[in-house]
């Protein structure tokens, strides 16, 4: 039995990845388990493996003292030096209680605590392999499906997919061989769970590294991506080197590269764009493929607000179907995008408006200056009218002094 016991340690260890120390533990925690409830035992006790021979021995643990208060727990002095007479008090002393007949309660109780402490290395063994894995991309097998879930084979491990995660212009059968990115990888009620998915927006930033070099090597870097799985992903590219068309790198050869992503995604449409530092230029080239004659952007800069001025043939495919154009480009870019077409904005040249400005800043001083003048030749006026009404008035008086002589 005990040979048989080491033998199937060796097979766990090697199928399952679960260490010999680990299951031994669990045997240990088992056997203690045991131990206490069907032999109502509440003393303190320990279990010691034998790695040669695979037994294992129940060892009770007993503190030496003055006055024993629980017998289960404590021996007299005088009862441990009878044994050894080196025992002083405070010291612990050992010794085998292994029953000779566990019995088919213990044996059934140890089995179930081996198989639940097995679960549980299992599930940390699976954590810790597949952790590494978080966000990368990898090549599964369809086994079954459900109402919830596509189940799909990784290596041993069995990975979950749920519908949300899953191409709405996809089906999935069993034996197909599919591409996910590792969404999650942690814990449930019923152990160890890994969910991927095939909607989530990295799996094409991971599809295009494996098709663009310049990509996986970091001269060329996906900025950001938006998606609607199934349909449209657009994504915004920017390179280190001047001398490398960042577009153009990703689209490859005839498009070759691109077609290669949009073959693995069922046909999914992709727009590739070059990212901008100035984010009216970045805007416009993430609306894409329709033509935008300016942006303007709010006083506040923290709204992120953006009005896009397209011609009005344009209007429609700015916009996009059901609006998907303009949505995705604001996911692309972070800005709150709201498209007008060109008879709808007076839309005023800045140049034109300097000049305008000047002329009119011009004209407010000729104006001024006009006025003026004529305050200032009316004021004259007045005067030389009064100065002659004063004249007359002083001739009327010399008039009547000599009609009077």
């Amino acid at each position: 039995m005990s040979k048989e016991m080491l033998e199937a340690f060796a097979v766990l260890e090697e199928k399952k990845g679960i260490k010999k120390e680990i299951i031994v533990d669990a045997i240990k925690a088992a056997l203690v388990a045991a131990y206490k409830k069907n032999y109502n035992q509440a003393q303190n006790v320990e279990v010691n493996f034998d790695e040669k021979t695979g037994n294992f021995k129940v060892i009770a643990v007993k503190t030496v003292v003055d006055e024993v208060q629980d017998g289960r727990l404590e021996m007299s002095l005088s009862d441990a030096l009878a044994i050894n007479r080196a025992y002083e008090v405070g010291d612990e002393i050992r010794f085998e209680v292994t029953p000779k007949n566990f019995g088919r309660i213990a044996a059934q109780t140890a089995k179930q605590v081996i198989m639940q402490r097995l679960r549980e290395a299992e599930r940390n063994h699976i954590i810790e392999e597949y952790s590494q894995y978080q966000d990368e991309l990898i090549t599964g097998t369809v086994e079954r499906r459900d109402n919830r879930f596509v189940y799909i084979k990784i290596d041993n491990v069995e990975a979950v997919m749920p519908t949300h995660d899953q191409m709405p212009n996809e089906h999935y059968n069993p034996q197909d061989q599919v591409k996910v990115i590792v969404t999650h990888v942690g814990t449930d009620s019923k152990g160890a769970q890994i969910v991927v998915s095939r909607t989530a927006p990295d799996l094409v930033k991971r599809l295009f590294e494996q098709e663009v070099p310049e990509i996986y090597d970091g001269t060329v870097e996906i900025v950001s991506i938006s998606r609607e799985a199934g349909d449209r992903t657009k994504i915004a590219v920017r390179s280190t080197d001047p001398n490398i068309d960042p577009v153009g790198t990703c689209v490859g050869p005839r498009g070759t590269r691109v077609q290669n992503v949009v073959n693995e995604l069922g046909g999914e449409n992709i727009d590739i764009v070059k990212y901008e530092e100035d984010p009216s230029d970045y805007i416009a080239n993430a609306l894409n493929p329709a033509e935008v004659i300016a942006v303007q952007f709010g006083e506040d800069e923290e709204q992120k607000n953006a009005l896009v001025i397209v011609p009005d043939y344009q209007l429609s495919l700015a916009i996009g179907k059901r609006g998907q154009n303009v949505r995705l480009a604001a996911r692309l870019t972070g800005y709150k995008i709201d498209i007008r077409p060109e008879s709808e904005v007076e839309f005023v040249d800045e140049d034109a408006s300097e000049e305008q400005a000047a002329e009119d800043q011009a004209s407010t001083e000729t104006t001024e200056a006009v006025e003026s003048q004529e305050l200032t030749e009316t004021a004259d006026d007045q005067v030389a009218e009064d100065q002659a009404e004063d004249v007359d008035a002083d001739e009327d008086i010399d008039e009547g002094d000599n009609s009077e002589e």
